[in-house]
């Protein structure tokens, strides 16, 4: 009898632990990001917006790089680029699968036509950088953590290894998807008093602009190309489906300019098909080029280093002698998750902007991305780890492979938007609703994670 009730009794401790594994990073972090909404508020102010934007290109420009460069350079080597194949897949897989939950909810909750792109997008793709660095620093800052000692290091060169791939999808993909539709694009004529008047609204609006513009990847907003705010793709293959050239004087698609206006006639019969060139246009006016940022470059040379074992004994380790150099950078990475939920939190004191989503499918994108995303995850994770395709006996790796189908919508998703200028508001609304909802459903998760993990 006494033997049951003991059993009974460590049973009910083991339930509470796990629980408060689960729960206790994610009120860590939630401490941070109230402490940045409490000094971001607009009507406290204690720290101004500026700083802010400044912090936020801190850890953009120096503290993240640091963070990637060290944890990723250690952790790598060729035998580990063969190992970790998955992580970059798991990325497209989820990206794929969250797009085509998107489409369902778009069905059925039918939004206002000009957003059904919007709606499968912002289900489709979520955050993939500094959020799951956050959550895997603030676990593994748990004491009965299940990842052993070198949590942390593994953990942020698993979620930096899978960067790379969210970074081209979000120039290529995302850009082109959150392109304002056809239907709804006002031409604006060119006349001197409306340009000298847009451009004054230009100038207030980046003194003024919010900064979930610039959370993630300052400046990206200020990379605006010449069509970014127009319906690129619909206005070049317009033509096809019957349009006349005339209606979008500025793109021209005529063979002579693809040829050279000054080519033989002759030379027009070698002319590629209209379809093969308007690709290669669309190809042309993709931004790829701005993939090459800090944190890329960082995930890149800590790629070299770590592949070459003496670059590697050169850079990383106690003897090592560049020593000094790293362990400098490991005190300014470990600025990352306080700054990135400090800057959070002064995003969403800013609170939601006005909406016509509408609530029916603001709720629909809410619970496919929180709640239905993670159990689909669990399902590919099972599906993977069975087919042999995991790192055998790593649970970090599993819990990042886990938490890539957790994360709310990427916040990069709101300075796409403001790129494009297509769906501002709403995506600023939306990401508010999902980083609140998201407290709640990450730290469920994170408690069937460590669950499920104990089995493997």
């Amino acid at each position: 009898m006494f033997s049951s009730l003991f059993s009974v009794d460590q049973t009910v401790a083991d339930e509470r632990g796990d629980l408060m594994s689960g729960v206790v990073p994610l009120l860590k972090l939630l401490c941070l990001t109230v402490i940045g909404s409490i000094l971001a508020h607009p009507k406290v102010q204690l720290v101004p917006k500026a700083t802010f934007k400044l912090l936020s290109k801190l850890i953009f420009a120096l503290f993240l790089p640091c963070l990637i460069f060290t944890s990723l350079g250690k952790s790598v080597s060729l035998q580990d680029v063969l190992l970790w194949w998955f992580v970059p897949v798991n990325v497209l897989v989820s990206t794929l699968i969250g797009c085509a939950l998107g489409y369902i909810v778009a069905l059925i909750c039918r939004p206002p036509p000009r957003f059904f792109r919007f709606t499968i997008i912002m289900t489709g793709f979520g955050n993939t950088g500094n959020l799951p660095i956050a959550i895997v620093g603030s676990v593994c800052h748990t004491s009965d953590q299940p990842f052993g000692s070198d949590c942390n290091r593994t953990g942020i060169a698993y979620v930096s290894f899978a960067q790379w791939v969210a970074v081209i999808l979000v120039y290529t993909l995302v850009y082109h998807m959150m392109e304002p539709p056809m239907e709804y694009y006002e031409i604006v004529h060119d006349e001197g008093d409306e340009i000298q008047e847009i451009e004054e609204i230009q100038n207030v609006s980046n003194l003024s602009r919010p900064l979930l513009h610039e959370a993630e990847w300052p400046g990206m907003v200020d990379k605006e190309t010449e069509h970014a705010k127009t319906p690129l793709i619909a206005r070049i293959f317009a033509s096809i489906s019957g349009t006349s050239q005339s209606t979008f004087p500025d793109l021209d698609l005529s063979e002579d300019a693809a040829a050279g206006s000054s080519s033989p006639r002759s030379l027009h019969c070698l002319a590629e098909p209209k379809v093969v060139r308007r690709i290669r246009i669309v190809a042309e006016k993709t931004p790829i080029q701005h993939i090459m940022q800090p944190p890329t470059i960082a995930s890149l040379l800590a790629l070299i280093v770590g592949l070459v074992p003496a670059l590697k004994a050169f850079v990383f380790g106690t003897d090592a002698p560049l020593a000094f150099f790293t362990d400098s950078l490991e005190i300014l990475a470990g600025a990352v998750v306080p700054s990135v939920m400090l800057v959070l939190g002064g995003t969403l004191a800013e609170g939601p902007k006005d909406s016509s989503l509408g609530l029916r499918t603001t709720i629909g994108i809410t619970v496919a991305r929180l709640l239905v995303m993670p159990c689909i995850g669990i399902g590919v994770v099972a599906l993977a780890d069975k087919l042999g395709f995991l790192v055998e006996g790593d649970l970090m790796y599993r819990f990042v492979l886990l938490l890539q189908y957790s994360m709310p919508s990427a916040i990069l998703l709101g300075a796409i938007a403001s790129l494009r200028g297509y769906a501002v508001k709403e995506a600023s609304a939306l990401l508010f609703w999902q980083h609140v909802c998201a407290v709640l459903s990450l730290s469920f998760y994170i408690v069937v994670y460590f669950k499920l993990l104990k089995y493997v």
